[in-house]
């Protein structure tokens, strides 16, 4: 879930007040839609599916956006713990129903690189744009240490665990050969190890002094839940639409499934959203900022993973955690490399650099699958 992308307002007292949406919401909210009918309009009449691919993959973007923001909406409401599970429910809706559509599809490979990809473009495209934008801006970035060490921590043991199923098959254990089985046991723990989280306030919320503690004006709960309630609907067809043109874009542009799941979807599903960890970056609020942009890979691993393996049945499909070698390479090369980024507290315009230059290396070797 995703704060800080507007100052709340306040009363006389000093507390937060109650002055519903703000004009950047509104505008959100008008963009989410326009290009929803848009895309819907184009695709009934029957352009070509490149064209669609690209207005959904847009609309998508803008739908995450949407979706936090009125997630983060009810956060005064339910507490830190039911927010978090909202969060985690309802802030990956669009990535969730893209990998369920592609599987339906029969497009296991878009899957597999997705949930990889996603992590990929937060611990190393955005939180390297962010250390970028904020190292230029600001000098040396400075953080709380121990709260971002916990979270790496946290996303490596949650990516091993993933790892397991795939390791099993490559070396040839006695458990090889009972990897959907073992996958639906990982993808059990692992919810269960997410549950338990809700009560480790460091993992729920960001450092909460200064600036850093402001949080956006608060939405009537009726205007909230609206917005959720829409959100999650186009979303899911707006994901359909999407899957439905991905195809034909990756042969018209000789794009490989890996490819076309490592980046395109990772980043259609995570790309507003992301720009505000990026901005608040750049505002010197480095706290607040890690904690957003290792939050989104962190609920991928914890819960997106494992609800698809646990749903893909239920769509006639079957989906394992058994990943190719070079996906579970590049994985734990880069949630090692950010632990050992946030571990001594500090960010600089230059980590930022090399991170995104591993993120286009990486991207590049799967151009051709």
């Amino acid at each position: 879930m995703v704060r800080g992308d507007a100052v709340a307002q306040r009363t006389d007292t000093g507390r937060p007040g109650r002055a519903g949406p703000s004009r950047a919401d509104y505008l959100l909210l008008g963009g989410s839609v326009a290009a929803v009918v848009v895309t819907f309009a184009l695709r009934t009449a029957g352009l070509a599916g490149t064209v669609v691919f690209v207005l959904s993959a847009i609309a998508l973007a803008l739908l995450a956006r949407v979706v936090g923001r009125g997630v983060d909406a009810l956060g005064d409401r339910l507490g830190p713990s039911l927010t978090g599970i909202v969060q985690s429910a309802l802030g990956n809706l669009p990535e969730l129903f893209v990998s369920l559509f592609a599987l339906r599809a029969g497009l296991v490979g878009v899957v597999q690189s997705a949930i990889v990809g996603s992590i990929l473009a937060n611990v190393l495209l955005v939180l390297g744009l962010a250390f970028l934008v904020g190292g230029l801006r600001r000098g040396r970035l400075t953080f709380a240490a121990g709260t971002a060490r916990i979270i790496g921590l946290m996303l490596l043991l949650s990516v091993a665990a993933l790892l397991v199923p795939a390791l099993t098959a490559e070396l040839h254990s006695p458990a090889a050969g009972h990897e959907n089985l073992l996958s639906r046991i990982v993808s059990g723990v692992l919810l269960v190890l997410f549950a338990l989280s809700l009560f480790a306030p460091a993992l729920r919320e960001p450092a909460a002094s200064g600036e850093e503690a402001e949080r956006p004006a608060e939405w009537p709960l009726a205007a909230a839940l609206a917005v959720l309630t829409a959100g999650g609907v186009a979303a899911a067809f707006v994901s359909d639409w999407f899957v439905e043109g991905l195809q034909p874009a990756m042969t018209a542009l000789h794009i490989s499934q890996a490819f076309a799941g490592l980046v395109i979807v990772a980043i259609a599903g995570n790309a507003v959203e992301n720009v505000v960890g990026i901005q608040l970056a750049a505002q010197g609020r480095t706290d607040y900022a890690l904690s957003v942009i290792l939050q989104s890979p962190l609920q991928i691993a914890l819960v997106l993973a494992p609800v698809v393996v646990l749903a893909a049945p239920l769509l006639g499909a079957s989906f394992t955690l058994v990943l190719p070698p070079l996906l579970i390479a590049v994985l734990v090369i880069a949630v090692v490399i950010v632990v050992l980024v946030v571990l001594d507290g500090e960010g600089t315009w230059f980590e930022g650099a090399a991170l995104i230059a591993l993120y286009a290396i990486i991207a590049a070797a799967f151009w051709w699958g």
